[in-house]
């Protein structure tokens, strides 16, 4: 299966093909065909262009698509907006399924941790996007998601393994006396691995019911914030 896969969740995006067959020993098989970095945040003029280009340097069409992934969050709202309503248009017209992913699991993947690791994205304006994992997970344990500030999040952190590709949480993580490992940037390639787990285990959406997971603070926490 051809899979297309984006992530426009910060000021750097990407956009992958990769062919994915059925797991052989317990290995999913994903072979990465090419990464296409999508640079300065504007993502809208590239967007399309490059995926036409991307299709035709490796003699695909749009119909040779079997199945989409979509980085859905946390992230950018705009980048958000432009790269799923990209998905959403293509995905109904050619009728294919979508696989939807956490860009926090997508850094749990990518580590190949196991126990208690949290996943970390910096947030801007001194927040931090958080997802607490138990890996190996339990029937009915699922992450555990949120927007937290610095403080919060070294104070959270401790006990746990931190995996993430900011460089300066790691280096303030590691400060702190947390347990960090540092991971490369977040690219298409790996939503797309995590996309291929999700495709197979049935986890997908329909054009209309993807959308994109900003994890902000609820109304009360926003009050309590601006009014300590």
């Amino acid at each position: 299966m051809i899979l297309f896969a984006i992530d426009t969740s910060g000021k750097q995006g990407s956009i992958a093909l990769a062919r994915a067959g059925k797991r052989t020993g317990g290995v999913d098989d994903v072979e990465v065909i090419e990464v296409v970095p999508l640079t300065g945040g504007t993502f809208s003029a590239q967007l399309v262009p490059q995926i036409a280009a991307l299709l035709s340097n490796h003699g695909f069409t749009k119909h040779d698509i079997g199945a989409f992934v979509a980085g859905a969050g946390p992230g950018s709202f705009t980048g958000l907006r432009i790269g799923l309503a990209a998905v959403k248009a293509l995905a109904e017209v050619l009728v294919k399924p979508i696989a939807a992913v956490s860009l926090l699991e997508v850094c749990v993947l990518t580590s190949g941790a196991q126990g208690k690791v949290m996943a970390a994205l910096d947030a801007g304006r001194s927040d931090v996007y958080v997802g607490e994992y138990e890996i190996p997970s339990t029937a009915g344990q699922g992450p555990r998601e949120h927007l937290l500030t610095r403080n919060e999040f070294l104070s959270r952190a401790k006990g746990w393994l931190v995996v993430t590709p900011d460089t300066v949480l790691a280096e303030a993580a590691a400060g702190a006396g947390i347990s960090v490992t540092t991971l490369p940037p977040i690219s298409a390639a790996s939503v797309a691995r995590l996309g291929w787990r999700k495709l197979q285990s049935g986890e997908t959406v329909t054009p209309e019911q993807l959308e994109a997971n900003y994890i902000r603070r609820t109304d009360a926490e926003m009050l309590e914030k601006m009014n300590p």
